[in-house]
């Protein structure tokens, strides 16, 4: 009997964000989870700390993937259901979205056909699948196609690109259900003071201080500290039942931040784990989420943080900084956000999945 995916499956390959994904329209892929799920192992290679015979990049910023589909609903114009395939586990996840993907949903929906270009900028809006939300996206296109040159940048990735702009609204709570999942704006667990928050993304966040590091050393140097690493886990694993997600030991969230003392003029100095290597910036929906947390009176963040009159958000990470805005009501509580990133086409074509392993 043949491969049933021989001949390959139509993907795009692009840069979204400071991440890398591969993107397919769900009519090209299978529709049940069981057979979807060792497909894009296979795709990408995994489980192998290289991914040497698949697409993956050996790190979980190059090892997602985006399925995109016409969406039902009245109020967006395309699905996103967004997955992260492990790289050294058999694991693929739908526990949480991808903000840095989701920047390039947009260009690629447009591309596939499943929303008309408009001539100069064209909206859309995006119905994040993981979570619920919908997330309304502005894509750059002259003439009606779209355009990945621009004068954009983004720290992390190099040059300059059209910007993408995101805006999110009602995120508190996507995944743990509320805000604050724990009823509380500061926990105690293992010792250590933390404050675990959902605004669209869940976080675990905790002054980098109490765990004996400054925040400030590099992703490599907090990697190879295991002991730090360790504490953090074990942290996780007390606090993901307070956060409504059970048993997080085999799930990619809450995701953990190390804060401290801006250093460059933002708002607040990061290292997140997401959630057991240290990540190369900082999430799009963990920014916004720690971003919120020094708003929050009471919270580990608030003390910290530089907070800026505008609601520009400036939020350092090892490669610089996440710029956010966040959109307050009378009582000072975070409604919205908004940031701008970028995206490009890598490659469009077929990807032919490794061989079935026997």
């Amino acid at each position: 009997m043949s491969e049933p995916w021989e001949d390959g499956i139509p993907c795009l390959w692009m840069r979204g964000g400071t991440s890398k994904g591969l993107v397919f329209l769900a009519s090209d892929l299978p529709g049940d989870r069981t057979d979807l799920d060792p497909l894009l192992l296979r795709i990408m290679g995994s489980p192998d700390p290289r991914q040497i015979d698949g697409a993956g990049g050996a790190d979980p910023l190059t090892s997602k993937a985006a399925i995109l589909s016409p969406s039902g609903r009245t109020d967006a114009d395309v699905d996103y259901l967004f997955l992260q395939v492990y790289v050294e586990q058999a694991t693929v996840s739908d526990a949480q979205g991808c903000g840095n993907i989701l920047a390039a949903v947009g260009p690629a929906a447009i591309e596939r056909g499943l929303v008309r270009a408009e001539d100069g900028e064209t909206h859309l809006r995006i119905h994040m699948v993981n979570t619920g939300e919908v997330a309304e996206a502005r894509v750059s296109t002259p003439g009606g196609k779209v355009t990945y040159a621009g004068t954009a940048s983004l720290d992390g990735v190099p040059g300059r690109h059209a910007a993408v702009s995101l805006t999110f609204r009602d995120l508190a709570g996507s995944i743990c259900g509320a805000l604050l999942p724990s009823g509380q704006v500061l926990d105690r667990i293992g010792g250590v003071d933390c404050t675990l928050i959902d605004n669209g993304m869940p976080c675990v966040i905790l002054r980098a201080a109490d765990l004996g590091v400054t925040g400030k050393e590099s992703r490599a140097e907090l990697d190879e500290n295991a002991s730090l690493k360790q504490r953090i886990e074990a942290v996780r694993l007390a606090a993901g039942p307070r956060m409504n997600l059970g048993d997080v030991a085999g799930k990619s969230v809450p995701k953990m931040v190390l804060v401290s003392p801006p250093v460059s003029g933002g708002a607040i100095h990061t290292r997140s784990f997401i959630p057991h290597r240290c990540h190369a910036g900082i999430g799009v929906f963990g920014a916004v989420s720690v971003g919120t947390a020094c708003a929050l009176p009471g919270s580990v963040a608030y003390d910290l943080a530089d907070r800026p009159d505008d609601g520009n958000y400036s939020i350092e990470h090892p490669t610089g900084a996440a710029e956010i805005r966040l959109e307050t009501d009378d009582t000072g509580r975070v409604t919205g956000a908004s940031l701008t990133r970028t995206a490009r086409k890598i490659i469009d074509g077929r990807v032919f999945p490794a061989p079935v392993r026997g």
